[in-house]
Order: C-alpha cells, then sequence, then structure tokens
C-alpha cells in the first residue's frame, strides 16, 4: 500500500542530508531499478499496474502498487517511469583495497551529476570497476548521477576519498594520468594497461595538489593542428575518449 509516510520518505533522498540520515538512495524507472536489483538490498519497490503486468515481483522487503498520480507525487522526475525504488546505501567502510590489474578513474571535484553519472556509465562500458572520487566531487547516490549512470552503479564501486593522500600511497611504480593542456598528446603518449587516470573539474581542471602527483600528463588534440576551436571538451566527454583510448592500446 502507497501511503503519505512513504512519498515523504522518497523525496526526503533527494538531498545528501537524507539519504545519509536514512541510509538509503533512490532509483526510478525500470532500466535502471532492474540493473540495481539483486546489486543492492531493496527497502521498497513501487510499480503501477503497467509495471507490473511485465515484470514479476523482486527480492524487496516490501513490493508496493502505485498509482500513476501517485507516481507523480512521489517522483523526482519530470517524466516518471512506472517504478521506482528505495535501496540501501552501501556500507561506505567496505572493501578498501586498490585494484592492481587495471585501469581505475579518478575524478578531481566533478561537479555535475549529469557528468559523475555519465562518466560511472562509460567506466562500466570499458570495464573499470572502480572509480575514487575527492569530497566535492558529486554524490554517485543522489537520483541526477543514479539515472545518469543507467544501472552502472550495480558494477562500478565508487569510493569518496581524499585523492592527494590516495594518490601518493599508491605503489610506487603506479602510473596517475591526468588531463592538461600542457601534456603529451594522448595518441601518441606511452600508456600501460594498469594505472589511475585522473579527470578534473568542469572550470578549473585538476587541482594543484592533485597535479604534483600526476606522473604523465594528457593532452587531447583537437583537429586539425592550429585550428581556432573551443576552449575545452566536456570532461565526461574527455573521459571517454582517453578510455577508449587506452583500452584501443590493449585490444591492439
Amino acid at each position: 500500500m502507497w501511503s503519505k509516510a512513504k512519498q515523504k520518505l522518497v523525496r526526503s533522498l533527494a538531498s545528501k542530508k537524507g539519504r545519509e540520515r536514512e541510509g538509503l538512495f533512490l532509483a526510478e524507472g525500470p532500466k535502471v531499478v532492474g540493473e540495481l536489483l539483486g546489486n543492492f538490498p531493496c527497502r521498497f519497490i513501487a510499480g503501477t499496474t503497467d509495471y507490473w503486468q511485465s515484470h514479476v515481483a523482486p527480492d524487496a522487503d516490501e513490493v508496493v502498487d502505485i498509482s500513476f498520480a501517485e507516481l507523480e507525487q512521489a517522483s523526482l522526475q519530470r517524466a516518471p517511469q512506472e517504478v521506482l525504488a528505495v535501496f540501501e546505501l552501501p556500507d561506505a567502510d567496505g572493501d578498501q583495497s586498490f585494484p592492481t590489474d587495471g585501469l581505475t578513474l579518478a575524478l578531481d571535484g566533478v561537479q555535475d551529476p549529469g557528468n559523475v553519472g555519465t562518466i560511472l556509465r562509460i567506466a562500466d562500458w570499458f570495464g573499470i570497476e572502480t572509480v575514487y572520487c575527492s569530497p566535492d566531487t558529486a554524490d554517485v547516490f543522489s537520483p541526477k548521477v543514479v539515472q545518469a549512470s543507467m544501472g552502472a552503479l550495480a558494477r562500478v564501486r565508487a569510493r569518496y576519498v581524499s585523492l592527494p593522500s590516495f594518490l601518493r600511497g599508491l605503489p610506487e611504480e603506479t602510473p596517475v594520468y591526468g588531463t592538461f593542456l600542457d601534456g603529451d598528446a594522448l595518441y601518441h603518449a606511452s600508456l600501460a594497461q594498469s594505472g589511475v587516470l585522473v579527470m578534473g573539474n568542469e572550470g578549473n581542471g585538476i587541482s594543484a595538489d592533485v597535479a604534483e602527483c600526476v606522473t604523465q600528463r594528457l593532452y587531447i588534440p583537437s583537429y586539425p593542428v592550429g585550428r581556432p576551436t573551443s576552449e575545452s571538451l566536456n570532461v565526461a566527454t574527455a573521459t571517454a575518449i582517453c578510455c577508449a583510448e587506452f583500452r584501443r592500446r590493449v585490444l591492439n
């Protein structure tokens, strides 16, 4: 049964304070909810008649029928999509081991939720299982990030750390890459199969403290060389280009 208490709970998950207080986060839409079910404990799932006609009730603490009108009132989306679910936040003190056998992403002050969600999706596509985030990076469990990630959180772990401390604590032989306007051209640079790729803030790039930890500075060249062009690339777009080049080297 849908209730005003559930609606109030759902709406409270729009804020980080609310998510931390309740230990919960919200996902909406058949695609995102379907990806996350089975990967995070589900407190409750609420679906319309149309949704339940084509979906079997999942393993959740509570399965609820909701009218479309009630869904519209509860939803944080402009265009609600048949179902919403409330999941438990993962344990922030879980496995903290650093993956040494592949490429890892680090986000330094990436603040736009759409960019963060898209980067999680990019990481998922390119088989990157861990993304380290500075404290001022957008919360990956905010509704906007969850929606933009399109379910990538089911397979990509996000960890919030002090990036300078984290990077300084890596094994000495671990390469740390970062994107800069004065870096080496990405397509000609020497790239290892394992390491950390740092992507910086939308307006300011990589912070000074983190830049000191970068061992190889990279640059995505525009084309043709010397042609007047945009000042920079969107950070999610730049991440996709860099990840594609790293993976291309492995495949060739």
